[in-house]
């Protein structure tokens, strides 16, 4: 299930392992580490992702949220 999350601008891969050779398993600094990821996937994402980024912009602004920390 698609989730909106704030603040995280910065956000940022620590870790990459291989799931055979069809995808990956990311980990984060926030050290979240759920989901396998397909190079399909990727390539979906590359396709659309000025559609992709703008979705999560406007739900962001929808919500009242940010991509910054709150303080």
């Amino acid at each position: 299930q698609r989730k909106v999350i704030a603040g995280k601008r910065d956000t940022t891969i620590i870790g990459v392992d291989p799931v055979g050779n069809y995808a990956v398993k990311l980990t984060f600094d926030d050290l979240h580490d759920t989901g396998i990821f397909t190079w399909a996937y990727f390539q979906e994402m590359n396709d659309q992702k000025d559609f992709l980024w703008n979705r999560y912009l406007s739900e962001l602004q929808e919500r009242g949220l940010s991509r910054e920390l709150s303080k």
